[in-house]
C-alpha cells in the first residue's frame, strides 16, 4: 500500500521525476524529512517544475499531498512555490495540499545563523545550501524552536524566536547580517490565517488513509550518503535521509510498506564539501556537467562529477534494502567511448582491498579506486521507448550495475521528460 522512494548516492538522482510518474497511481504523496534545500525537477511537455518544499505529486489532479512532521517548513518558500506551481496551470493545488501541524519552522533566522557559521569555518566549511536546515533541526532537538501548531495557536511564538536570535549571537559571537527579527515575526503573523486551511493532524490523516487502504507514495529527501548517521559525516545534512528517517518522519505502519525504491544516477555527483572517491577534475567531469546540466536546483552550484561508484551504492543498499532501482540519466553517457565504474576501494597505505565502506571521511577521501572499464555505445538513447530497444552496450552497462548490486533495475531514465523513463 505504501511505496518509498529514496536516493542512493549523494546527489539529487531524479527522485522527483519517478515520484511524478508514480503519483498518477496513488491517492497520497507525502514528504517525510528535509526542508527547502531539497531540489527536485520534473519536465512535462517542455515545462519545468522545480520542487523544494512541496511534494512533486502535486502535478497530478487526483493526488493529495502531505508535508509530514519530519520536514522543517519555511513558510515564505511554501507559498511562493505554491504560487509558481499554480501559475503553470496545475489545478486545485491548494485543495490537495496538507501540512502537518507538528512541522518545525525553518526560519530566516536559521538561514542567517547558517551563513554566519559557514563563514566562520572558512575552508573547513560543510558546504551547506545556506538555507538554515542544520540550525532548524538543531533548534528542534534543543526544544527551542517554533512548530506550525505554535504559529497557529500561540501568540507568544515570537518570544521564542527572539530568544533564539539572542542565543545565536552569543553562540557564534557575530552579527546576523541583514536579519531583522521583528520583521520575521510580523511576516509570520501575516501568514497565520493563510496557513490554517492547509494544517492537519498528520497522525489522524495517515491513519485514516491506511485504514481505507489508500495507496501512499513517500518522496524521500536527498540521498543515503547525506544521512546524518550513515552518510559521509560530518559532510551530511541534519536529518535522516534513509528508510529509518521515513519511518520516524511519518506514522506509517511498516507492515504496509510494499516497496522501497532506490534512485541511482548512471554516474556520481555531489554538491558541497566532503569526500568523493570517484570525482574527476578534468575532461570527464566537465563533459558530465555540461551534458547532464549538473547544477543544484536549490543553489545553482555546479555539481562535482565522476564515474559511478558502485562501492558506495552497495553500502547504500545495505542501509536501505531497496527492492528495486531506478537508474537515471543513462543518456548523459551516450557519447562516451568507454565508461568506468568503481568496484572496490584500496587502503591508501597498505594497498589492501577494504571490506567495508569507511565511516571515516578522512580515510574515504584517501582511498584508491579499482575501476572496471566498460565499452560505451556512442548512440542516442533519448527517444527509445523500450529497454530492448537500447544499444547492446547500454543494456550491458545496466545489467552490470544490476548484477553487482544484486537488485533489479526496473526503470531506466534516458532523458529529462516524464515519458523518457523506460520500464523493464
Amino acid at each position: 500500500m505504501a511505496t518509498i522512494v529514496l536516493g542512493v548516492q549523494w546527489g539529487d538522482e531524479g527522485k522527483g521525476k519517478l515520484c511524478d510518474v508514480l503519483s498518477s497511481e496513488v491517492q497520497i504523496c507525502a514528504r517525510a524529512t528535509g526542508g527547502r534545500n531539497c531540489g527536485h525537477t520534473v519536465v512535462i511537455k517542455g515545462t519545468s517544475y522545480d520542487f523544494h518544499m512541496l511534494p512533486s505529486g502535486l502535478l497530478h489532479p487526483t493526488t493529495t499531498n502531505l508535508i509530514g512532521p519530519g520536514v522543517v517548513l519555511h513558510v515564505p518558500t511554501f507559498f511562493s512555490e505554491l504560487a509558481t506551481t499554480e501559475s503553470k496551470g496545475v489545478e486545485n493545488c491548494q485543495q490537495r495540499l496538507k501540512v502537518s501541524t507538528r512541522c518545525a519552522l525553518n526560519l530566516d533566522l536559521h538561514a542567517a545563523a547558517d551563513r554566519l557559521r559557514e563563514g566562520q569555518l572558512g575552508k573547513k566549511n560543510i558546504g551547506t545550501t545556506g538555507k538554515g536546515i542544520g540550525p532548524a533541526y538543531s533548534s528542534k532537538a534543543e526544544r527551542s524552536t517554533v512548530l506550525l501548531a505554535d504559529l497557529l495557536d500561540d501568540d507568544e511564538f515570537g518570544d521564542r524566536i527572539r530568544a533564539m536570535e539572542r542565543d545565536y549571537k552569543l553562540r557564534y559571537g557575530g552579527d546576523l547580517a541583514g536579519y531583522d527579527v521583528e520583521a520575521e515575526i510580523k511576516e509570520l503573523e501575516n501568514f497565520r490565517e493563510r496557513l490554517r486551511p492547509f494544517a492537519v493532524n498528520d497522525i489522524e490523516f495517515l491513519e485514516e488513509a491506511q485504514q481505507q487502504g489508500k495507496k501512499i507514495l513517500i518522496e524521500g529527501a536527498q540521498s543515503a550518503l547525506l544521512d546524518n548517521t550513515y552518510g559521509t559525516w560530518p559532510f551530511v545534512t541534519s536529518t535522516s535521509t534513509t528508510f529509518g528517517g521515513v519511518m520516524a518522519g511519518l506514522t506509517l505502519n511498516y507492515r504496509k510498506v510494499d516497496s522501497v525504491i532506490g534512485v541511482l544516477k548512471a554516474y556520481t555527483t555531489r554538491v558541497g564539501s566532503g569526500p568523493f572517491p570517484t570525482e574527476d577534475f578534468g575532461e570527464i567531469s566537465a563533459k558530465l556537467q555540461e551534458i547532464g546540466h549538473e547544477f543544484g536546483v536549490t543553489t545553482g552550484r555546479r555539481r562535482r562529477c565522476g564515474w559511478l561508484d558502485l562501492v558506495s551504492c552497495k553500502y547504500s543498499q545495505s542501509v536501505n534494502h531497496h527492492d528495486v532501482l531506478n537508474l537515471t540519466k543513462l543518456d548523459v553517457l551516450d557519447t562516451f567511448p568507454e565508461i568506468k565504474v568503481a568496484v572496490a576501494y584500496k587502503h591508501p597505505d597498505t594497498g589492501a582491498i577494504l571490506d567495508a565502506f569507511p565511516a571515516s571521511a578522512k580515510l574515504l577521501s584517501r582511498v584508491e579506486i579499482v575501476y572496471k572499464t566498460l565499452k560505451g555505445w556512442n548512440s542516442k538513447t533519448t527517444g527509445i521507448k523500450t529497454f530492448d530497444g537500447l544499444p547492446q552496450e547500454a543494456k550491458d552497462y545496466v545489467k552490470f550495475i544490476e548484477d553487482f548490486l544484486g537488485v533489479h533495475i526496473k526503470w531506466v531514465g534516458c532523458g529529462p521528460n516524464r515519458d523518457d523513463i523506460l520500464v523493464r
